[in-house]
């Protein structure tokens, strides 16, 4: 039986990974922080079942990844782990770097030290970020990498530690650098999420409006159920390989915005331009939807569209299993029992 490891397992891709692992037949263990809030909402089905060992770690102390790693010597290392928010990248540059620059490197030095670097691979996620402000549309692994956050210049070194790593010591290491990837398993700090939690709760009543940054942002959004067995693939292939994870198709928050409010049976009429554009109830006329400067980025990359034909060609991973529209309603479903929940316990 093959033994997964999976930094960040608590978050939205790892508890996917992790259930995608047990149905593969693995033993599963995790790294999680030491919290004194609980965090394992996504798992708790899996812990409570036996099926997945958590162990305490932190990709900010390289002791604790050597111990976690040597105790369970897996052949298999998902780095998911990660402080994945940009905007929050640029109020925590520093933390940021700690954990997506270093905190690679740590992990394969752990591997390296250990004399594990046969036998285990890693996978390392990247990002889309990475090509921030792109020049060129869409982006694949040779589009040049223009890094514009702390957050993404901190996952350019992760990238290119893995491989470094990868060349000089034959480590079997690769990166995925996947696209925005959403589900019902979101953060709702992440605009998705946001977006379908706030239609949810303005239908029922619950809240009364919904602040926005950058409407005309683009973004390749796939399902994070579907990325993950990419992540898995990659891990597979004879050779180690670096590798584009997207849809190969674009849409815009305000595009996200009005299939999340039709969902909730809302149609959305816009008007205005710019920080002055706002979103009404067709039906109504009542205000629902507006932009906030406090949303904008100090840089804010506008234009991610990914092309994933290596991966569908080599891997023989389809991209369009799930569409974003699709994805949106998968959200909504699930929001909108949320938003049902909140009112009937209020009443």
């Amino acid at each position: 039986m093959k033994k997964a490891l999976i930094t960040g397992i608590t978050g939205q891709d790892g508890s996917y990974l992790a259930e995608l692992l047990l149905d593969k037949g693995y033993e599963v263990h995790g790294v999680m922080r030491r919290s004194s809030v609980r965090t394992t909402s996504r798992i708790d089905g899996l812990l409570k079942e036996g099926r997945v060992t958590l162990h305490n770690g932190d990709l900010t102390d390289s002791s604790s990844l050597i111990r976690v790693i040597g105790e369970v010597r897996p052949d298999e290392i998902y780095n998911l782990a990660a402080q994945s928010h940009v905007g929050v990248s640029f109020d925590a540059a520093e933390y940021t770097s700690e954990v997506d620059a270093v905190g690679v490197l740590r992990i394969l030095e752990a591997v390296r030290i250990l004399g594990l670097g046969a036998c285990c691979r890693i996978y390392q996620a990247s990002t889309s970020e990475l090509y921030g402000k792109v020049v060129t549309a869409p982006q694949n692994e040779e589009t040049p990498f223009h890094p514009y956050s702390p957050y993404a210049v901190a996952k350019q070194y992760g990238f290119w530690i893995v491989k470094e790593y990868r060349e000089a010591y034959g480590m079997f290491a690769v990166n995925g650098i996947l696209f925005n990837h959403e589900s019902e398993r979101r953060g709702s700090e992440f605009v998705t999420r946001k977006i379908t939690l706030a239609a949810s709760r303005i239908a029922n009543g619950l809240q009364d409006h919904l602040e926005l940054g950058n409407l005309d942002s683009l973004r390749d959004w796939g399902y994070a159920k579907d990325y993950v067995e990419c992540m898995w693939l990659m891990m597979q292939q004879a050779e180690p390989d670096d590798y584009v994870v997207a849809t190969g198709v674009q849409h815009s928050v305000r595009d996200f915005t009005n299939w999340a409010f039709e969902e909730a049976g809302i149609s959305l009429k816009w008007e205005g331009m710019g920080a002055e554009e706002k979103g009404f109830d067709a039906c109504t006329g009542k205000m629902l939807v507006c932009v906030s400067d406090a949303f904008y980025r100090p840089t804010d990359v506008v234009n991610l569209w990914g092309d994933p034909t290596k991966a569908r060609t080599r891997l023989g991973w389809d991209p369009d299993k799930t569409s974003c529209r699709e994805l949106c309603k998968i959200m909504m479903a699930h929001d909108m029992e949320l938003a049902r929940n909140e009112k009937n316990a209020g009443a």
